[in-house]
């Protein structure tokens, strides 16, 4: 049985529009995610073609960019998990319950299909065109392992110490700077994953290649559910933080 469906029926109607909201800003805002990085993959490869480090620049620092303005303007009403890996751990701490998680996950994954089919149209290419970029080796599955648990050690590391109002910055920035530094240009994002194979662009990835970049990425969120305990055991603010390792 439904959670939800267990609620006194006073509270029943106001909280199932609550969690729609929350739903909404979800899926819209792993919309506009995708429409940023697909998007800004088409736009490079047709404003530097053949310089394939200025494509990358300018896909990294759209992406950035659009991070932190979406974790600002979502952040208060849903979170702004826009990632499957970021919810699975959230429900992994208790702080969503399994119904939540799941819708969760289903409005980013959708939200990042239909972003990506956006950015498509927005260059008036095909709706839907299988991406033919094959991204698959052992280095590409590590960096995606080292990219999703420093993603989500980011997240926990500022909101278990009373910085959550820094955490835009914080993921964009990391995402931003991990672009550079993994061989896979850190996707560390299942729905982003899977929505990327629905373009052939700079940005896409093969439908074979996808799968497991998403072990990958939830073998890095594994990790990071053990480093967050052993890190931030407990949530509070960062004076208390800062008093408890003097």
């Amino acid at each position: 049985m439904s959670d939800l469906a267990q609620l006194p029926e006073t509270g029943t109607g106001r909280l199932r529009i609550e969690l729609a909201r929350r739903l909404a800003a979800e899926a819209l805002g792993t919309g506009f995610l995708l429409v940023a990085v697909v998007g800004s993959g088409i736009m490079a490869s047709r404003l530097s073609p053949g310089d394939v480090g200025i494509e990358l620049l300018e896909n990294a620092a759209a992406t950035a960019a659009a991070l932190i303005g979406l974790i600002l303007i979502f952040g208060a009403v849903s979170g702004a998990h826009f990632n499957p890996v970021v919810t699975l751990v959230d429900r992994a701490f208790g702080t969503i319950t399994n119904t939540e998680a799941t819708l969760y996950v289903i409005a980013q994954v959708v939200g990042a299909c239909l972003g990506s089919i956006v950015a498509n149209l927005m260059f008036e290419l095909p709706v839907v065109e299988w991406s033919t970029k094959a991204r698959s080796s052992g280095a590409l599955w590590l960096s995606e392992v080292v990219a999703t648990v420093g993603l989500l050690l980011v997240v926990h590391g500022c909101v278990r110490t009373g910085r959550a109002n820094v955490v835009a910055f914080a993921v964009g920035i990391w995402i931003g700077g991990a672009y550079w530094f993994t061989s896979s240009t850190s996707f560390a994002n299942p729905a982003v994953t899977i929505a990327r194979t629905l373009s052939n662009s700079f940005a896409g990835i093969e439908p074979g290649s996808a799968p497991m970049f998403v072990v990958m990425q939830l073998v890095g969120a594994v990790i990071a559910y053990g480093l967050i305990r052993l890190f931030y055991p407990t949530v509070g603010t960062e004076a208390a933080y800062r008093e408890e390792r003097q």
